[in-house]
């Protein structure tokens, strides 16, 4: 079982997405909402309230 890149929820085997980078790097994704924050509109993970990542 992965976790995912950008929310550090859990991806049931089957689903999801992975993305590998230039420098080799593999990027675990749960959804395309996880995907699009991170990968096109280049936001942190500490910063979005909806993540396990958030901190107070």
């Amino acid at each position: 079982m992965a976790i995912c890149s950008f929310c550090g929820n859990d991806i049931i085997k089957g689903t999801g997405k992975i993305f590998v980078k230039k420098d080799g790097k593999i990027l675990h994704f749960c959804s395309t909402k996880c995907e699009k924050n991170l990968l096109k509109l280049k936001r942190k993970p500490i910063v979005v309230k909806w993540t396990k990542l958030f901190k107070k």
